[in-house]
């Protein structure tokens, strides 16, 4: 059975996206102002293109996630026991 943690923890947020091969980014036209633009983690290994994505630091990354008071749903792996790269952002309670 596959469960999901939530967290806000930029550490856990990092070291679970460099284990499962991915990079924050942000999309790249929704850039409006101060805002960065909505935040992904880009898995460069699963996908052909990432042309609407903007590969940028983990300083600009957290910024942005902390600034919008978002939390970070993820999965370690699927129920079949796999490695998963579920995740989503969503607003902070």
């Amino acid at each position: 059975m596959s469960s999901s943690k939530q967290t806000h923890n930029h550490a856990t947020i990092k070291a679970w996206a460099e284990k499962h091969g991915g990079v924050p980014a942000i999309v790249a036209d929704t850039a409006k102002g101060k805002n960065e633009g909505v935040l992904r983690i880009h898995f460069p290994k699963h996908s052909e293109s990432k042309s609407d994505l903007k590969e940028i630091d983990w300083d600009t990354f957290f910024e942005n996630f902390d600034s919008n008071k978002l939390d970070f749903l993820y999965q370690e792996e699927k129920s079949d026991g796999e490695e998963s790269t579920f995740h989503k952002f969503i607003n902070r309670d």
